[in-house]
């Protein structure tokens, strides 16, 4: 067994599915991860069309085929436990469907985020509690998993059904954002076909080490994002916890969507941390120590580059990434 390398082509949302898989192959990468909901847009994936019909499933894998690639995962990052009712429904619905067609497609992993509900059954609006050295805030998160418990043990006995594993992005504003919340969740759910999409930028951003992170999560790693993270200046004041952010641009044209009505904030000129295409941050030796320690707990996980880098273009910034991820997959023997 050996580890596979490809990309998510969230990034090539201007291309059609063909001519993204062709920018990949070209990269040297093997595999796809395409986006199905959530968040963001799903312009590779006729979602509709593929759990409708037998025969466009069938046409739509050639098309990977027919480009020597393989289909190795589909994300639906979002946020389903929100009281939103423009994100927290319509992510869910994503998110069961994805699971749906993920068993239909023959594909085995699914990414997603644990969500964060709002503070209380009145709220409007998700809450993350970064540190709850305030008992109130405890008390919030108690609430929290009330919520995020039943929800995903549903979700866990779904994707059970279809065969299909969830491996969920331990990112900042969610509910599992680290190893040791991932840990409470398996306390809470007990999941069997729940575990972790071991995605390096968010534990950089948040000061962890991955490799440490990898060794602690061990076989609950079932898929992976290749994203690196620079750790800027401005950190030395700043830090990582940083609510100094610029409003959502006015122009539509430069918004970033998070859900219907809903976008990224614009980003701080002196942000004190940002993510960069796989090199920028750190070299091909620390990537080949990266692979090797996942190769060591589980030698099967699809490796997809995630590009997120705003300094270089969408083609650029991908194909700098799979440079040195191939580079490090040399090196390592991963």
């Amino acid at each position: 067994m050996a580890l596979t390398y490809g990309a998510y082509t969230a990034c090539l949302q201007d291309h059609t599915l063909a001519e993204a898989l062709d920018v990949l192959a070209g990269a040297g990468l093997t595999g796809a991860e395409v986006n199905t909901g959530g968040f963001i847009p799903a312009p590779h994936a006729p979602v509709d069309a593929l759990l409708a019909s037998e025969t466009a499933r069938t046409d739509y894998l050639r098309i990977f085929e027919d480009k020597g690639m393989r289909l190795t995962g589909l994300t639906v990052s979002g946020n389903p436990l929100s009281p939103l009712p423009t994100e927290g429904i319509p992510h869910a619905h994503d998110l069961r469907r994805t699971v749906e067609l993920a068993g239909m497609l023959g594909v085995r992993d699914v990414v997603a985020m644990s969500g964060t509900p709002g503070t209380d059954e009145g709220a409007c609006y998700p809450a993350w509690i970064v540190n709850p050295w305030n008992g109130i805030d405890l008390d919030i998160l108690e609430y929290q998993w009330s919520v995020a418990v039943p929800f995903w043990k549903e979700i866990d006995a779904l994707a059970r059904q279809h065969d299909v594993q969830i491996a969920f992005e331990m990112h900042p504003r969610n509910l599992v954002f680290s190893p040791p919340t991932f840990e409470q969740f398996l306390e809470k759910v007990e999941p069997t076909n729940i575990g972790v999409n071991l995605d390096p930028s968010h534990l950089f951003w948040q000061q962890m080490e991955p490799i440490d992170c990898i060794e602690r999560l061990g076989r609950h790693i079932t898929h992976v994002h290749a994203k690196d993270t620079a750790v800027l200046p401005a950190a030395a004041v700043r830090g990582v916890l940083d609510t100094v952010f610029d409003p959502v641009p006015s122009d539509p044209a430069q918004r970033t969507p998070t859900g219907i009505g809903h976008y990224v904030s614009s980003w701080p000129e002196d942000a004190a941390w940002r993510f960069v295409a796989l090199g920028e941050g750190h070299d091909v030796d620390y990537w080949s120590r990266f692979l090797t320690a996942l190769a060591a707990v589980n030698p099967d996980l699809h490796v997809n580059i995630e590009h997120e880098d705003a300094a270089f273009g969408q083609i650029e910034g991908l194909e700098r990434s799979a440079q040195t991820l191939l580079a490090a997959a040399e090196q390592s023997g991963a």
